[in-house]
């Protein structure tokens, strides 16, 4: 059970399928809690939410916070929180240099302008 509606090889809609994990349920819970705090990971879910969708975004920060707990379970470490103002300063250089190198591909010069405080 995909969750997607297709008819003659196209995807007419699709959605995160039900699940009766009970783990899976309490994730997307604290997923959805996560959302609505003022974490790197609520930053995540909100960008998430913007891109994707609610239902979809809630399934990635499920998945995130999933993988996070069972990289600390399996190598025994204490969780060290992410500061959220370095999480999104490492984004917006990321988006930065990829917007920097798709305009030098399209034969563009990108200028820096300084924003008025």
């Amino acid at each position: 059970m995909s969750g997607n509606k297709i008819s003659g090889g196209k995807v007419l809609s699709s959605r995160s399928a039900r699940v009766i994990n009970r783990a899976a349920i309490l994730l997307r819970t604290l997923a959805t809690a996560a959302g609505r705090s003022d974490t790197w990971l609520g930053s995540f879910h909100r960008r998430m939410k913007s891109r994707l969708g609610p239902a979809a975004a809630n399934t990635a920060t499920a998945r995130k916070l999933a993988c996070l707990i069972y990289h600390l379970l399996k190598y025994r470490e204490p969780y060290i929180d992410v500061d959220r103002l370095l999480y999104e300063e490492r984004l917006q250089r990321c988006r930065v240099a990829r917007l920097k190198k798709l305009a030098t591909e399209l034969g563009f010069d990108l200028v820096e302008t300084k924003q008025a405080a």
